[in-house]
């Protein structure tokens, strides 16, 4: 649901400010601030001097400037006063004024005119402030804040800590962040979805009967009014229905009778036809605009954008609009910042970064511990990308007021966010929640969007009865009941800087500190090892894809998107997992994944990506990296073939040492017929020439509003226009205009934060620059570097309408929703791979009574035998006889021990070899045998083949399996969970 304004009226209120009352006008609040860090005694009174206190314009973290600059657990913390004096206009309704905070950090206390007004503490969602008693109607009125974001911030009612204010992972961007808003309206009102504070609940909207094929739904929409008259408020509830072009395709409506004082819930519903339906990558959204009309007048309006969606959860996996959907996409920190402005970006930047996930093919988001901001969440529903989404949480379980806080806040969150087609899960804890806190959450989601659609579930929950999803964090679950989706995986760091061995500046792979006095190489990665990185791991959730039996994973997100100044591992101070730099520049893994992702559970097999450049010195024998989604891959040099690549990870083709040669290098992926099915082509850049400039804003315009955003891509490019992918040049920039330099980020000296010189990294690098309130014009900017042909540009900042420090935000109205993949509707359905062969009895050499555990779809539970070899063996017997292929085990110690098997296929030997650890299960191919009775033999001792070092960052050991001691054990066999498949 976008902001609630009464969007019929924005040409008069952007254009002439009417000079006559509106039923409804909200107004940005986030001009006219002034900020002083440091306690002071009195701020809160409307006579306080603060002449001398720094302007600014909301949303603004006062530390932004430390953003990547410092790493998380140094983020500056303290008591910090904002301040706004304002006047109200006078052709608004004044009868109710409210104001509504998206977000503070950590804690705020509001005054208005000296008076204390309210008070809200969770440092992540929403609040409300309903003024109408305080504010002064004719003249001058002071709002102030005292904001504190201390990282042991107390609520004051209970002085207890809230778990979700931590150090490893909630970069801590102080004071108000996040946008402001000001509401006008009448006595009787539809209220704002802002429960802390006010205690209302807003408009919900909500499909039921959804029929895809005729592309019909029965359309519910309900919204809460509050009659604060003296008299009953009697009339009709009137609702229209807009499509995304703005044309009326639906009108329908209720009569209301309100007493005075009284509050209520209206509803009116009708059927809707023709029915464009929101899906992957395809933002399509409606104006839901309902009304309150008395004797003909209409006495508020409020406009809601959703879209509208069909989803089940079941079978193990997750459906959408009627078709199975494996969960493809990324782990990313809610901050989802940017070097030096945080998390305070521009609306279209937020589009920009959420849409290229969708370009990677990623299908889910999940934000990480806290929920997001309402940026990124409308931005999620314009750009076609599904989220889960978190209230709070740090690591565990909680109990007493810490439990209750977070309870407070996902009510708060569903209730501010439930007309969003894009929230697909809701999450109640980052790790596993008893069965009675899952019991109250369901309650909660059930109270206030009861008919979203949406799940709730939380990570683990493997063996919960009543989460509606799971999934743990590094590994592979599999599920015949809810949803396993891994929500979190491959924690594996690199700089977008180093391409590998043979390119300057020469990064040995892995080279870097130890962290927690282990082997760091994971976190030390150079591009192709973190490209190919990407492809092991994405293969583990791919063999066990939905369409691969009963049992199925449903995918997992790949934490994370774009580097981050969260907790980090690495050499540098900030992380460097994402598929992008902290600018968004793409690293080859983003490439990796477009070719994996390329489809609803199988991917396009046209997908196809060259891993790195070609660029190196005469002489230089490297292995050339070939991303394919295709059955084989032909290199070529400047023509002449290479040969095929050798096949690993489904996905993954290499071709050993091949000879540079200058000039092109061809990848040329077939079918299994042989069949072309593309071609991608690199080439070797010439000598660095010239220096190249491009920037971007906002489709909808850029404008004078102090928040609104640019951003500058550099290039070195050679005499021929190509891009020189190895050069490492400094740029100087100089700049003349109505906007501020914030810079980009590049390794060296304090990650070049801030600075007006910065080196391009693979021959590119992006900076960043922001409008200044009330001042527009021409902008120019200039770059140059030694020896190269410099370049430069101008744009226009466009002026703002602005009345008494209170404008239309115009850069966060009228962005274009993407609907680049279409609908949907047409992709083939799930294509079943094989099935799981039903096991009617087991028999095992020992502890029989465990040994259903082995195959009762709880990865929480496990058969084991008692230790000696004689008795490491289990026999299943099937329900009947039947052609077997494959065998899916997953085994206790999975990532880090090696078992020796044997398997029978009624007495027939079919496998005699040891298992190789995985991140859950190991898939043993067998010849096809036909055959009820399935052994599984251990032959020998298991050994230990992957040391099971890393550690959480509380020093937890990573998970492997059911915890147990098997040190010094000779004979011990133990199966979590067994599948046993024919293909198809």
């Amino acid at each position: 649901m976008e902001r609630m304004r009464f969007w019929s009226t924005f040409c008069l209120i952007v254009f002439s400010f009417a000079a006559f009352a509106q039923s409804r006008q909200t107004y940005s609040f986030n001009a006219g601030w002034k900020i002083h860090m440091g306690d002071l005694q009195e701020a809160q009174q409307p006579t306080f001097d603060d002449k001398e206190w720094r302007a600014v314009t909301l949303p603004y973290a006062w530390n932004e400037d430390e953003a990547f600059a410092k790493p998380i657990h140094e983020h500056s913390t303290g008591v910090v006063w904002y301040r706004k004096t304002f006047v109200l206009p006078d052709d608004v309704p004044q009868e109710k004024v409210f104001l509504e905070f998206e977000g503070v950090r950590f804690g705020a206390e509001f005054y208005l005119n000296g008076t204390w007004i309210g008070r809200h503490e969770n440092g992540v969602m929403a609040s409300g402030l309903d003024i109408s008693q305080h504010v002064v109607k004719k003249g001058e009125n002071v709002l102030a804040v005292r904001t504190d974001n201390d990282w042991r911030y107390r609520e004051k009612a209970t002085n207890s800590i809230f778990q979700w204010n931590d150090k490893n992972f909630n970069a801590n961007y102080g004071g108000i962040p996040k946008n402001v808003w000001i509401h006008f309206t009448g006595g009787t009102y539809q209220t704002l979805p802002l429960y802390s504070n006010l205690g209302t609940t807003g408009v919900y909207v909500y499909a039921q009967n959804i029929d895809i094929s005729k592309k019909r739904l029965d359309l519910h929409v309900e919204s809460e009014v509050k009659n604060e008259t003296s008299t009953a408020s009697k009339g009709q509830f009137v609702v229209e229905v807009r499509d995304t072009a703005g044309t009326v395709v639906q009108t329908f409506e209720n009569s209301f009778s309100l007493a005075a004082g009284a509050t209520g819930t209206i509803r009116a519903q009708s059927t809707l036809d023709n029915v464009h339906f929101w899906n992957w990558g395809y933002g399509y959204l409606y104006t839901v605009t309902t009304k309150l009309v008395v004797d003909g007048e209409t006495i508020d309006a409020v406009d809601t954008r959703t879209g509208f969606r069909k989803t089940a959860f079941r079978d193990g996996m997750v459906f959408i609009n009627d078709r199975v959907l494996m969960m493809k996409g990324y782990a990313q920190r809610t901050s989802n910042e940017w070097p030096t402005v945080g998390l305070s970006v521009a609306p279209w930047l937020s589009d920009y970064s959420n849409k290229l996930m969708v370009e990677s093919n990623a299908n889910l988001v999940r934000w990480m511990h806290v929920a997001p901001w309402r940026q990124d969440v409308e931005s999620c529903d314009r750009v076609g990308l599904m989220q889960m989404l978190p209230a709070g949480d740090a690591e565990r379980d909680v109990e007493g007021r810490r439990w209750e806080q977070r309870t407070e806040l996902m009510r708060d969150a569903i209730i501010y966010y439930r007309n969003s087609p894009s929230v697909i899960f809701w999450e109640s804890g980052n790790e596993s929640i008893s069965e009675e806190h899952m019991a109250e959450m369901i309650a909660i989601r059930d109270q206030y969007d009861p008919h979203g659609g949406r799940a709730i579930g939380s990570r683990e929950m493997l063996d919960s009865k009543l989460a509606e999803y799971g999934g743990e964090m590094l590994y592979i679950n599999k599920s015949a009941r809810h949803p396993m989706i891994a929500t979190e995986y491959m924690r594996d760091e690199g700089l977008r800087k180093y391409w590998d061995e043979y390119t300057y500046p020469f990064h040995k792979e892995g080279e870097g500190p130890l962290y927690k006095n282990n082997d760091a190489s994971d976190y030390n990665r150079n591009q192709d090892q973190h490209a190919m990185e990407t492809i092991r791991r994405w293969w583990e959730y791919w063999k066990v894809r939905p369409g691969t039996g009963k049992r199925v994973s449903s995918g997992g997100v790949n934490i994370i998107f774009s580097d981050s100044n969260t907790h980090y591992r690495g050499k540098e101070n900030y992380r460097r997992s994402g598929e992008v730099d902290a600018m968004r520049i793409p690293k080859d893994g983003y490439y990796a994944h477009q070719v994996m992702w390329d489809g609803w559970v199988d991917p396009d097999a046209k997908g196809l990506h060259i891993i790195g450049h070609w660029n190196y010195p005469a002489h230089t024998k490297k292995d050339i990296h070939v991303v394919s989604a295709g059955e084989k891959v032909e290199l070529f040099v400047n023509g002449q073939s290479q040969g095929f690549g050798n096949r690993s990870y489904q996905f993954l083709f290499t071709f050993p040492q091949v000879a540079f040669v200058a000039g092109e290098l061809k990848a040329r992926s077939y079918d299994e017929n042989g069949n072309v099915l593309n071609e991608k082509v690199i080439q070797t850049a010439g000598e660095p020439y010239r220096v190249k400039l491009n920037y971007t804003h906002g489709a909808n315009g850029l404008y004078a509003d102090g928040n609104d955003m640019v951003l500058v891509d550099v290039e070195v490019l050679d005499k021929e226009g190509k891009r020189c992918p190895t050069a490492t040049n400094m740029i100087d920039f100089t700049w003349d205009g109505p906007m501020d330099w914030r810079g980009g980020i590049a390794q060296g000296p304090n990650n070049y934060i801030l600075s007006e010189s910065l080196p391009v990294e693979g021959g590119i690098n992006r900076i960043l620059l922001r409008t200044k309130y009330g001042e527009s014009g021409e902008m120019k900017i200039r770059a140059q570097a030694n020896g190269l042909l410099p370049d430069s540009l101008s744009w226009e900042v466009s002026p703002i309408s602005e009345k008494n420090g209170l404008f239309v935000k115009n850069a966060g109205i009228g962005l274009p929703s993407n609907i680049d993949r279409g609908n949907g509707l047409q992709d083939e359905p799930l294509k079943q791979r094989r099935i799981t062969l039903p096991i009617q009895k087991v028999q095992a050499g020992a502890n029989q009574e465990m040994a259903i555990a082995s195959y009762d779809d709880n990865e929480l539970t496990d058969w084991v035998n008692d230790g000696t070899l004689q008795n490491a063996w289990i026999e299943y017997t099937l329900d009947k006889k039947s052609d077997i292929d494959e065998i899916d085990l997953k085994l206790n110690n999975f990532r880090s021990r090696s078992y020796p098997l044997q398997v029978f296929v009624d007495d027939k030997l079919v496998f005699d070899g040891n298992t190789k650890t995985t991140l859950g299960y190991y898939t043993l191919e067998i010849p096809r045998t036909q055959g009820r009775r399935i052994k599984i033999q251990l032959k020998g001792s298991s050994v230990i083949a992957a040391e099971n070092q890393h550690a959480e960052i509380g020093g937890k050991k990573l998970d492997d399996g059911v915890a147990r001691d098997d040190i010094g054990v000779k004979g011990r066999l133990s199966i979590i969970e067994i599948d046993i498949h024919k293909k198809l």
